[in-house]
């Protein structure tokens, strides 16, 4: 019974578990409005709603997620993000970003390049393990637009593109 499905067909369904669980919600939203009475169809009509917010987020979050077999582990823990990696690694308060870079043309994956304070990047691995969780921390930068992120995953560009940089404010 385990391979009854391919590995891709597995890695596509883990990919997107998140929407599985929004068309549920989002059934159960349905099911109940259509077949409920009094307070229970406008229960199910909010619920309804929640599973459509939790299925864009949900469609979202699988574009993002790229696999986690590749070099490295990402940790984020109060806004301090960490990756180690086999080669290289680094520590940077998301709150210090000055930068968010894609450079498509990494091996073995394409790498996030995070630049911080004094010019210091981190480079991580879109496969990394816990990389799925950059998505928040990118996500919480100001101004970013989300559909950036996801573009360049979707179709990646040729060369390093900068996503977001952090506005340069001046005195005068």
């Amino acid at each position: 019974m385990a391979d009854f499905f391919r590995p891709e067909a597995k890695a596509l369904i883990w990919r997107f578990r998140d929407v599985w669980g929004a068309l549920l919600v989002l059934g159960l939203g349905i099911y109940w409005a259509a077949t409920g009475y009094g307070f229970v169809v406008w229960l199910g009509f909010f619920i309804a709603g929640l599973g459509v917010v939790l299925l864009v987020a949900g469609i979202q979050r699988g574009r993002f997620r790229q696999g986690n077999d590749g070099p490295g582990v990402v940790q984020i823990t109060e806004r301090r993000l960490a990756y180690f990696g086999p080669l290289s690694g680094g520590v940077m308060d998301i709150n210090d970003l000055s930068r968010l870079s894609f450079d498509p043309t990494g091996h073995p994956a394409p790498y996030w390049i995070l630049t911080g304070p004094e010019a210091r990047d981190i480079a991580i691995p879109t496969t990394a393990a816990g990389a799925e969780a950059l998505f928040d921390a990118f996500s919480s930068l100001p101004g970013i637009k989300t559909e950036a992120i996801l573009g360049v995953l979707s179709d990646p560009p040729d060369h390093q593109v900068v996503i977001w940089s952090r506005p340069v404010h001046l005195l005068h």
